[in-house]
């Protein structure tokens, strides 16, 4: 008997194959192996709304050899990931393969490890329709409103321009959060910090808040009415009025389910949702653990469900009772209650196995990688730990009419956060301070006080992580859809990253005031929450998929014809962004174009002044030459590269980026390859032990042919640093003599 398993990934083979054994053939489709076709729309809305799928070129082989091989299996499984879009692609996978329905089962993983996989394989099934047309109904609607749309963009605001159902709704966000940060009128107030003293000198002081009066809570608004507060108070006689003494609890967060995981990376490590999920996909099909093999780390990442498996609990509590003791175990299971919108076809995000410690494998772990498993396996392993109790007490000293609060707080058992700190509990330990044993009524020296102005802020521009939030409460998108949004209006450059905070751009409010003069539905909020609601009803069986598109399209159709009337004969006009730098020609501040390699400074005097510069990039770190800042740069091809800022006379160039960490043998900047995957980062000193990149390091083993073929790509690649090198010091002397 011979079995065929196909998988999406060629991670995955690895890890599967191991645990099943040479009865198994493993192979990977490598993601989707037919699509909607790149050149036209694809689907014939007239008749049915019926798609026309195609092989994606470039995979003719991979489709031959996987139609050979599922012909001499006796069994054919179908392991992609268990979601709609996996459910999707093994479909695709049998409609295209021709695959025998008799013989050909689908199967899924929650996790990569060998227990689910041979439990996965005990239990196949048959492909999930409901699923299947619940992933074909979002893909068609995106691609009605993208090929729609785009065309209509393209000629009223620029060519190359995109507009999709989910991305719109997030680019709105985005600036209407910018709308209420212009629109917001900040409002004057003061505050009032005094410090106090016990009268036996070894007691110490301690600083207290104006909090107002007995009756009501007071925040002065103007220096008139801060000074009358503070003459009332200088010559006064301060005693303790109240002492009130307590405990608070805080009980441990859920565990992680998609958006919360990106929300928290991206607070903590400053990664992308992209950068995050490419990680934790990672984890999921399995890593070389020394001593293991390829083994899955964690539960599938795609998720909006807290449900966690009898056996992980079973675990889990083990685990802290051995690794903790038996008083940081509560009596019974904590229990999470999952949103009513979510899905709840997976587990949470938790380790596959509890006792594979951070510590344990950190080795065999990129820095990433250890970074978000640390976080996942630490917040798991809290949220069904004991509840954290703090000892509170809060002093109201009185003087006059007014009262000043001073309050403090000191952790009296860790529980969850001898694991885990969230963000309440790094809070509780910030404002942490230690009080003097006080008695109510005793008098108090008042050592002077402090007042200062402030206004409130307005509200602040999304992150990443609290952009995501926002989607999921809205309920716009799904877990799936989170991060491939954000980039998505990165890419197309609708919005930019100022440090972590996310700004419109001028053509991104352009492209927005159009959409929401023109197809109000299709950046409603509610609208399309709705939307995401009903391609669940397809999922369940509730609805039909073709209906669904059908009650779309009429009104959508509608407005498109309204909006190319409305639009005839205009186009919108995206306004230049100015910037501070001055065209050293005739003193105008320069402005920002794209071009065909990107963006640029450019004389907005043009004609008459064609004055253009690079846009430089700042990087972290130094030149290993002569220590000037690094600068990301572009070739006249479009790739990026980092050079020195004193060239020409520093000439140090490299396609490797500069990270923000430092050589713990001399010192000098670290780099990593570009490219995608994980990479080892690596000195760029010749004179350190870490200079030799280990992907340039050559292997023993490697057969000659491959050795001389990286040779030429290195020899190559030299040659193109070479070029680029004499390129840029032909055009700085250049610019010396003119």
């Amino acid at each position: 008997m011979s079995y065929l398993v196909i998988v999406e990934s060629p991670t995955k083979v690895k890890t599967i194959g191991k645990h099943l054994g040479s009865k198994y053939k493993v192979m990977a489709s490598m993601g989707h192996l037919r699509d909607l076709p790149k050149s036209d729309i694809g689907i014939d809305i007239e008749g049915g709304f019926v798609p026309k799928y195609l092989a994606i070129r470039g995979k003719s082989a991979l489709i031959k050899e996987l139609r050979s091989l599922a012909e001499e299996s006796d069994a054919i499984y179908l392991a992609t990931d268990p979601d709609r879009e996996g459910e999707a692609i093994s479909w695709h996978l049998k409609e295209l393969l021709g695959l025998d329905p008799k013989k050909t089962k689908r199967v899924t993983f929650n996790e990569i490890t060998k227990n689910a996989i041979l439990e996965g394989i005990k239990n196949p099934r048959d492909i999930d329709e409901n699923l299947v047309n619940a992933q074909q109904a979002r893909r068609l609607l995106d691609r009605i409103v993208g090929y729609k749309l785009s065309p209509l963009l393209w000629k009223k605001v620029r060519y190359g321009l995109s507009a999709g159902r989910v991305q719109s709704v997030a680019t709105r966000l985005v600036i209407d959060r910018e709308n209420e940060i212009r629109e917001f009128v900040p409002r004057e107030f003061w505050t009032i910090d005094a410090n106090f003293s016990r009268i036996a000198p070894d007691e110490g002081r301690f600083p207290a808040k104006f909090h107002g009066t007995e009756k009501k809570k007071i925040e002065p608004e103007s220096a008139e009415e801060t000074d009358k507060i503070i003459q009332s108070i200088r010559n006064a006689e301060f005693f303790v009025k109240t002492i009130k003494r307590g405990q608070k609890k805080r009980s441990p967060v859920p565990p992680f389910i998609t958006s919360t995981l990106q929300q928290e990376a991206s607070r903590r490590f400053g990664m992308s949702p992209s950068r995050t999920m490419t990680i934790a996909q990672q984890l999921y099909e399995g890593v070389d653990i020394e001593g293991m093999g390829s083994t899955g780390l964690i539960t599938y990442m795609r998720t909006d469900s807290l449900r966690i498996a009898d056996e992980a609990i079973y675990a889990v509590r083990n685990y802290i009772t051995d690794a903790y003791g038996a008083e940081y175990l509560p009596k019974s299971r904590r229990v999470f209650k999952t949103k009513k919108s979510a899905q709840d076809a997976h587990e949470a995000i938790r380790p596959a196995d509890v006792f594979l410690t951070p510590d344990r494998i950190k080795k065999s772990l990129t820095a990433d990688q250890y970074k978000l498993y640390r976080v996942i396996w630490s917040r798991f392993v809290a949220c069904q730990m004991e509840t954290a109790v703090y000892d509170t007490m809060s002093v109201d000293i009185a003087a006059n009419e007014y009262i000043f609060r001073a309050t403090s707080s000191r952790i009296a058992f860790r529980g969850y956060t001898a694991v885990y700190s969230d963000m309440a509990a790094e809070q509780e330990e910030t404002e942490n301070q230690v009080l003097p044993d006080l008695r109510e009524g005793e008098k108090l020296i008042f050592e002077g006080e402090k007042s200062e102005q402030h206004f409130t802020a307005p509200p602040a521009r999304y992150t990443d992580g609290s952009l995501i939030k926002a989607m999921e409460e809205k309920g716009v998108g799904r877990p799936s859809t989170y991060a491939p949004t954000i980039t998505t209006i990165l890419n197309r450059e609708y919005v930019i990253k100022e440090g972590k905070s996310l700004k419109p751009t001028p053509l991104g409010e352009v492209v927005n005031s159009l959409m929401v003069d023109q197809f109000s539905d299709i950046v409603d909020v509610e609208f399309t929450a709705h939307m995401e609601e009903t391609l669940d009803e397809v999922e369940e069986g509730k609805k039909d998929w073709k209906s669904t598109l059908s009650d779309f399209y009429g009104p959508f159709a509608e407005e498109l014809e309204a909006a190319e009337t409305a639009l005839e004969g205009k186009r919108l006009k995206v306004p230049d962004e100015v910037t501070d730098e001055v065209c050293e020609l005739c003193g105008k501040n320069m402005v920002i174009k794209s071009g065909r390699f990107g963006k640029f400074l450019a004389c907005p005097g043009f004609p008459e002044c064609k004055n253009t510069k690079a846009i430089v990039e700042k990087t972290p770190g130094e030149c290993p030459t002569c220590g000037g800042q690094i600068l990301k740069k572009k070739s006249k091809n479009g790739y990026s590269y980092y050079g020195c800022e004193n060239f020409p006379e520093c000439t140090f160039m490299t396609w490797d980026v500069p990270q923000e960490a430092k050589c713990e043998i001399c010192g000098k900047t670290m780099y990593k390859r570009s490219g995608r995957g994980p990479k080892k980062a690596f000195c760029a000193n010749p004179d350190c032990e870490r200079y030799e990149p280990q992907e340039y390091k050559k292997k023993e083993d490697k057969p000659k042919k491959s050795a001389k073929k990286a040779s030429s790509k290195t020899a190559t690649k030299k040659t193109a640093a070479k070029k680029s090198t004499a390129g840029r010091k032909k055009t700085a002397e250049k610019k010396k003599s003119e």
